[in-house]
């Protein structure tokens, strides 16, 4: 082996452990050039550039041969690190109370490709995901990319390490359902490579915005979403989700906001957040009658935006959010987070009236009191569906080389 081939293994035999964290860096936005990747990974200049050409003869970033300076920066350019945008993909797959969604999703949680699917969703899960992974078979087939594994967003707790539906109170599907079991079996029948993996809609609604949105950089970030039916909630603690013993973590529709005289849950319980906050909620405190020409959340949402100033419309506003804050209010006081996150209905509610939430979230809670924590509305759209491809993206994040191989590149290195 010359010396110069010598001196790059040497480089990249170093760097080897290094390959995941540089690749979620650059994936996560954290690492936008060499530079700030050779500081973060704490190694030489010379071993983070063997690492990004390692990650780039992988197909999984690029790394931009004309070195720029950042606007008002000093010193020596450096090169610009980005991801592949013919790189490979993940399956990602949501399944909600109007019905499912596939998408393939590029690192950097970019989505380059997805298909709505129907608007009934039976009450036979092997049904449903047959369905949506045929969607996703088509997308991969149109699109020609390598497919690195598969993620399924469901509105219902999943229980680990079974990989089970605990209550999918919203989809009629039975209590218990095996999701991940039935899911991977389409995946395979499908011929589609990859692990495939499952989990709640809301847990990876905020894995996604923590890593790509508006909860990028908080350490306790606390995510609380209503979708089309129901309420969910997700804590990110230093960027991993926390999900309890068994991955149950965090079902916060459950909390009573209404004791007396709140409507009867699901749950046997009356008042609970999941029936007081979300789009049939607002219709019903709205005095509108809901119809089947679109989903309940695009109602709400088309009712909020284009009626506000009615005064039920109005009046209907104040009361979600007076619960909302209220529920708010006692998951600061248990969990002390740094950063709020809204999704779903739940933003429109904050953008309508940010000063009456952060007023309500404030006097109900003593951590509000002491130091106002930020509440701000997620900024991604589909974020659950970029959230399961987070799920399938993880092994390569973890380990590019055992799960993508060695790239062609550095196996013909000379000797």
């Amino acid at each position: 082996m010359n010396g110069k081939a010598t001196m790059t293994r040497s480089r990249l035999d170093r760097g080897r452990s290094a390959l995941g964290p540089a690749l979620e860096l650059v994936h996560t936005g954290r690492a936008p050039t060499r530079a700030v990747l050779t500081a973060e990974l704490g190694v030489t200049r010379a071993t983070a550039g063997a690492v990004a050409a390692e990650l780039e003869a992988l197909g999984l970033i690029r790394v931009d041969s004309r070195p720029g300076a950042a606007a008002g920066s000093q010193g020596r350019p450096s090169h610009r690190l980005i991801v592949d945008e013919n790189g490979p993909v993940a399956l990602a797959a949501q399944v909600h109370a109007d019905g499912f969604r596939a998408a393939l999703v590029g690192l950097g949680g970019r989505i380059v490709a997805t298909a709505p699917g129907c608007v009934t969703v039976t009450a036979d899960p092997a049904q449903v995901l047959a369905a949506v992974v045929e969607e996703g078979a088509r997308l991969l087939r149109e699109s020609g990319r390598r497919c690195v594994g598969a993620g399924l967003a469901v509105p219902s707790a999943v229980a680990e390490p079974e990989g089970t539906a605990l209550n999918p109170l919203h989809v009629a599907w039975p209590a218990g359902a095996p999701v991940r079991d039935i899911f991977a079996a389409q995946v395979r029948k499908a011929g589609i490579e990859g692990p495939a993996f499952a989990g709640n809609d809301v847990n990876l609604a905020a894995l996604a915005e923590h890593r790509h949105g508006a909860g990028r950089g908080a350490q306790h970030l606390l995510c609380v979403a209503t979708g089309h039916r129901g309420v969910g909630g997700a804590l990110v603690l230093d960027g991993r989700l926390h999900t309890g013993s068994s991955g149950l973590a965090l079902e916060v529709g459950h909390l009573t906001v209404h004791p007396e005289g709140g409507r009867p849950c699901h749950c046997g319980s009356r008042g609970c957040l999941d029936v007081e906050t979300d789009p049939l909620a607002f219709l019903t405190a709205a005095r509108r009658d809901p119809g089947p020409e679109v989903s309940l959340l695009q109602q709400a949402r088309d009712l909020l935006r284009t009626e506000g100033d009615d005064p039920a419309v109005r009046a209907a506003t104040e009361e979600l959010i007076d619960r909302l804050g209220l529920g708010l209010a006692g998951l600061v006081n248990i969990l002390n987070p740094d950063r709020i996150i809204l999704g779903g209905l739940h933003r429109e509610l904050l953008a309508a009236d940010p000063e009456r939430l952060r007023a309500v979230v404030a006097d109900r809670s003593l951590w509000g009191r002491s130091g106002v924590v930020p509440i701000l509305g997620c900024t991604l759209d589909h974020n659950s569906l970029v959230g399961a491809a987070e799920l399938a993206w993880q092994p390569v994040l973890d380990d590019p080389l055992a799960t993508l191989g060695r790239p062609a590149a550095a196996a013909q290195t000379p000797c």
